[in-house]
């Protein structure tokens, strides 16, 4: 039995922590909401704020290992941690490369990774300036704390800058600006590398957007052969990019010519990687928690074809989930709550998964079980 202290208590903790128990092992998480997800399951929970050093020590000092369920927390507290001898997976030189996404695209670049075009944004003349060459449409993003969408501003005709700088910070944030790609298809690939140096990479997951919120995700992604093997070398180059050990989830644009590019990177286990609880033979969540104690990884392989739909809020007020008996009469769906107190706009409440002979038919049932289920 091992100690894991997870930074973060959410849906994506939660489930980490649910796959964990099944190894026997305890969990102790550190999050301000003290009834989030993960509460009601996990061994321990600090009740703190994400960038409260303090508190990250001390559930460093009570645990075997360190690791967390998102990005945006701090990482001078992930180098104390290891400067004091704790174990921290992902590490904070991990972390450092892929928070802020502009140093994340330069370090992937250098890498020989391949990305989209980008440049960073020193001022509101810089910015029209740049969209004088480059021509329409351009994406305007926050180098850091975006998610869902959130830190993106699409420039789509010439006097669309001021809207969009203005949108996001008015200057007051850093900025970068990256090519518009004309893309087939929006995909990802979950990798993992244990602290031994396994690595295996889950099946390229191919994913639809809805208001820059994931909607759905069918596996196999519907691509050819050759995409397929170029994007899990990516997936793979990526990792060892970053020195990332644990999930590490890789969003790519399919291109009109079949090669890819990537987007971008996630150090921790992903929402487009919720099929795998159902659809393989291991879990992201059971892969990650093997990687972080340096035991042997699982299976990935896919055991069929496998479709996952995000219940996400469609109003503000208390989370009240409706329809879920009538969801769970489709025989190949599985119902996910994450169990928060509240729903909100936009917020991720839960999602569905089916899995099937085809593609075609999980996709079927898990629209017909979502339309069940209401907050």
């Amino acid at each position: 039995m091992k100690r894991i202290g997870i930074i973060g208590g959410g849906q994506l903790g939660k489930m980490m922590i649910l796959d964990g128990k099944r190894l026997d092992h305890q969990f102790m998480i550190l999050d301000p909401t003290e009834h989030c997800p993960a509460h009601s399951i996990a061994d321990a929970h600090i009740v703190a704020e994400f960038d409260d050093v303090d508190a990250i020590i001390q559930m460093a000092e009570m645990v075997d290992v360190v690791t967390y369920e998102f990005e945006h927390i701090s990482v001078k507290a992930l180098q104390i941690l290891e400067e004091q001898g704790h174990k921290v997976y992902p590490s904070s030189e991990t972390l450092l490369h892929i928070q802020n996404k502009l140093d994340q695209k330069i370090w992937l670049a250098n890498h020989g990774i391949p990305v989209p075009s980008f440049a960073q944004i020193y001022s509101y003349g810089h910015l029209c300036s740049l969209t004088e060459q480059s021509g329409y449409p351009v994406i305007l993003k926050t180098c850091t704390g975006g998610y869902d969408g959130k830190g993106n501003a699409v420039i789509d005709h010439k006097g669309g800058e001021e809207k969009a700088y203005q949108s996001l910070g008015n200057g007051e944030l850093p900025l970068m600006l990256e090519e518009w790609i004309p893309f087939e298809k929006e995909v990802s690939v979950l990798a993992c590398r244990s602290t031994t140096g396994e690595i295996r990479v889950f099946p390229m997951a191919e994913n639809k957007h809805r208001n820059n919120i994931l909607d759905e995700t069918v596996v196999p992604a519907r691509v050819s052969k050759t995409t397929a093997e170029e994007a899990f070398e990516v997936a793979r180059n990526c990792v060892r990019a970053v020195n990332a050990y644990g999930m590490l989830c890789v969003e790519m644009f399919v291109t009109r010519e079949g090669h890819v590019l990537v987007n971008e990177l996630a150090p921790r286990p992903h929402n487009s990687g919720h099929y795998t609880i159902e659809g393989c033979y291991t879990s992201q969540y059971e892969q990650h928690v093997r990687a972080i104690l340096g035991m042997p990884l699982g299976n990935s392989d896919l055991i069929r074809p496998t479709a996952m739909k995000n219940l996400i809020g469609v109003k503000n007020g208390i989370s009240e989930p409706t329809g879920v008996e009538f969801a769970m009469q489709y025989p190949n769906v599985k119902v996910h709550l994450y169990g928060k107190e509240r729903v909100s706009i936009g917020r991720k409440m839960g999602h569905i998964t089916a899995t099937a002979d085809t593609i075609d038919e999980a996709l079927a049932d898990v629209r017909k079980a979502h339309r069940c289920i209401s907050f």
